[in-house]
């Protein structure tokens, strides 16, 4: 009876899902066979036959779940989740992750959450796609919808979303009220809105279920930097301090101080110009300051002036448009001096437009060498004395 059923089970998970809408679920759940009580119910040998669990794995989650006298609930349960598309694979982590999901009422709980977040916009697919990252009790706690709701209008999106749910699970189990809207909140009193807050949320998550003495501290750190409240920079500037204590930030401006040759003057220019600086790698920034202090000639006091060429690609923009600039100079192209800053800060089609196109006669492979220098050659005539 029990390899009958776990057949009936397994080929429902791995064969494709109905219509994307909730009446199919109801019609899968409507053809789940009521099983009597079953004293002999052996939980662990379900989750590893049926659930597709290791024997690990099953013998660990069994011990939540030996309350179970019958598969019904469970059956119950795996084609639910077959009705909205999760894979075998799927089931089995999350029954991994959260045996007792097994043990929720599709009809009390799971249906009624399901449909509230389909109201939400949400697809069967994306909710299957949630349920594979939840653990716990998440997706079968009714609070979840009116919390994936705020989400959605604070990130602006379910993939914004979900780019930040992977990074910190606490947001479907952080309390909206008392932690979420309060350092939400705080972040609104530094003058930011809430495009900006939900952008900082993508990158930090953590930010926004954080205790709020330490958003506070961020905010403290950030003005700190040399950058105010209001300012264009100021989200930058929060995201490059959050979670660092004042000995890393020190740390991290005595490297930049030393790397670039530059004055704690300098040091907090570049910063506040270019917050990034302090969370960019100790390689990266090397490498840059290599290139462009010892191979470009630039100065370090230039550089400080303009933190944002030390965001830029070396092999991919920084070192290819250096060498359509010397070629020009060299060659008595240009037809007035123009700054390496401006050769880096031009957007792709501005380059192309500015310093390839009008070429064209006066040097016939300039497009040819520009594009081979960005994957990394150096051609002939980019082979400067």
């Amino acid at each position: 009876m029990l390899r009958l059923r776990s057949c009936c089970i397994v080929a429902r998970l791995i064969s494709p899902p109905s219509a994307s809408s909730i009446p199919p679920l109801h019609r899968l759940l409507s053809t789940t066979v009521p099983v009597p009580a079953n004293p002999g119910f052996a939980v662990e040998e379900y989750l590893v036959d049926t659930c597709g669990l290791t024997r690990a794995q099953a013998l660990k989650a069994s011990a939540k779940l030996s309350h179970l006298k019958s598969p019904a609930k469970p059956d119950a349960v795996l084609a639910f989740l077959a009705g909205l598309g999760l894979s075998g694979a799927d089931v089995a982590a999350l029954v991994a992750r959260d045996p007792k999901f097994l043990c929720a009422g599709v009809e009390t709980t799971l249906s009624p959450i399901v449909v509230e977040l389909t109201g939400l916009g949400l697809s069967p697919c994306d909710i299957a796609r949630l349920l594979t990252l939840a653990a716990n009790t998440h997706l079968r706690n009714k609070s979840v919808v009116s919390k994936v709701d705020y989400y959605l209008r604070l990130f602006g999106s379910f993939e914004e979303f979900l780019r930040a749910f992977k990074r910190n699970h606490h947001l479907l189990s952080c309390s909206l009220e008392r932690v979420v809207k309060r350092n939400v909140g705080l972040l609104q009193e530094c003058t930011l809105g809430a495009c900006d807050i939900g952008k900082l949320a993508v990158s930090v998550p953590r930010m926004l279920t954080a205790n709020v003495e330490q958003i506070r501290a961020m905010v403290a750190s950030a003005e700190a930097l040399g950058v105010p409240r209001g300012s264009g920079m100021f989200r930058q500037a929060l995201r490059s301090v959050a979670f660092l204590s004042e000995e890393k930030i020190a740390a991290r401006t005595d490297y930049l101080r030393k790397t670039f040759r530059w004055s704690d003057a300098e040091v907090g220019i570049a910063v506040s110009k270019g917050p990034f600086v302090l969370v960019s790698s100790k390689d990266t920034l090397k490498r840059r300051s290599e290139f462009l202090i010892s191979e470009v000639g630039l100065e370090p006091a230039y550089i400080a002036r303009h933190p944002s060429l030390l965001s830029y690609s070396l092999e991919g923009r920084l070192r290819p448009r250096y060498y359509v600039m010397k070629f020009l100079t060299e060659n008595g192209l240009l037809k007035r001096h123009t700054c390496y800053y401006t050769f880096v800060k031009a957007t792709e089609m501005e380059f192309l437009d500015k310093f390839i196109c009008p070429y064209k006669e006066a040097a016939p492979h300039l497009a040819e060498d520009y594009a081979a220098a960005c994957k990394g050659e150096v051609p002939t005539r980019f082979g400067f004395t």
